[in-house]
């Protein structure tokens, strides 16, 4: 399936950059510590102003050591040999998770065994960390770690689930926080969602590594050229629902989906159609309504038939095929969106129907 170039972009640099690199790479010429504003030029208002800030390895080292000291007698016992393991160039985030997991052995199965989890038991993770009081540092450090781990499997709907409500202020790494958050935003195409995740983020756009803002400049662009129920909003959201059914996933939110962009082709169909009519008519005022050559029309212009090109609604039933049209009624879809549209759209959403229609995700 084609698509379009920024997006692809997009998207290939959204699985690439939440590999983050190790800290001190990305410590490396991009000052990160909330005490960096202080050497902010001037004219860096908008980094003063900024609602958050990035904490210095410092800062985690000793918030980690508070939270330690704060475990019972038989997590101490744990903690030592944690505390001495070598960094060896690992990230912020994964260095801290590995240290959680040695102490709370109950979450150690995060690190191995993500990437069969079932979406109920995502569900129930969340519970169990936001029911845990008194220790905001190790619960909110799971969470985000796993988000990120998630997005990195493209399950961007339990990512997004265990990102909700997450507070930057207390985070130990807000930069990959929001990013996550756009992410799973762009991908779920929560566009209002996303275009603030943005901002935020570029709230320090001077402050960022060079590989997250040029990213959120990139999804700034694109997220602002994104129309509602346009054809390039359809195919995305046709683009959700393979990802959604490839994991498996058919339920109600998957079926929403579906039924919404049915809609929105019904509405697209019947304004071509409108389109059609209007330049028909137009064409047989000027031409006395005959061909005057007899030659068969070019394919760049649109045929004036005598159909009226209204498309039949259709129930989502569990008997029916999601995509199942009549032939006739999609072959004529598919023609007036290759007609109005550049042609990779119509080969887009051919494939998708086909996908579909044979029930193979």
């Amino acid at each position: 399936m084609n698509a379009d170039p920024l997006s692809a972009a997009i998207t290939c640099l959204c699985t690439c950059l939440t590999l983050t690199a190790p800290a001190h790479l990305r410590a490396e010429g991009t000052p990160t510590s909330r005490e960096s504003s202080r050497n902010l030029s001037p004219q860096d208002e908008l980094a003063r102003r900024a609602s958050w800030s990035q904490p210095s390895e410092k800062e985690n080292t000793k918030r980690l050591e508070q939270w330690l000291s704060d475990q019972t007698e038989t997590n101490h016992k744990r903690a030592n040999p944690a505390t001495t393991t070598p960094r060896n160039g690992v990230d912020t985030l994964d260095y801290l998770m590995r240290i959680i997991c040695d102490i709370e052995k109950q979450y150690q199965g995060l690190l191995t065994d993500l990437s069969s989890m079932p979406p109920i038991e995502i569900v129930r993770l969340k519970e169990k960390l936001t029911q845990t009081e008194n220790d905001t540092f190790a619960t909110e450090t799971i969470r985000l770690w796993t988000a990120r781990k998630l997005i990195r499997l493209g399950r961007y709907d339990e990512a997004a689930l265990l990102l909700e409500n997450l507070p930057l202020d207390s985070s130990v790494d807000p930069t990959t926080l929001l990013f996550c958050k756009a992410a799973c935003e762009y991908w779920l195409l929560r566009i209002e969602e996303a275009a603030q995740s943005v901002a935020k983020l570029l709230e320090r756009e001077k402050e960022l590594p060079v590989r997250y803002r040029q990213l959120a400049l990139l999804l700034e662009t694109d997220i602002t050229s994104l129309k509602e129920d346009s054809l390039d909003h359809i195919s995305r959201r046709m683009r959700d629902v393979t990802r959604r059914l490839e994991l498996g996933h058919a339920g109600p939110g998957v079926q929403a989906v579906q039924s919404g962009v049915i809609d929105s082709l019904d509405k697209l169909i019947k304004k071509l159609e409108e389109q059609k009519k209007q330049q028909a008519s137009g064409g047989a005022g000027s031409s006395g309504g005959s061909m005057s050559d007899g030659r068969p029309m070019e394919d760049s212009q649109l045929a004036g038939g005598k159909g009226r090109g209204e498309v039949k609604k259709r129930e989502l039933g569990e008997t029916d095929e999601w995509g199942d049209l009549p032939p006739r009624e999609r072959e004529d879809a598919l023609q007036q969106i290759g007609r109005d549209y550049p042609a990779h759209y119509r080969e887009a959403i051919e494939q998708y129907f086909k996908r579909l229609a044979t029930g193979k995700p």
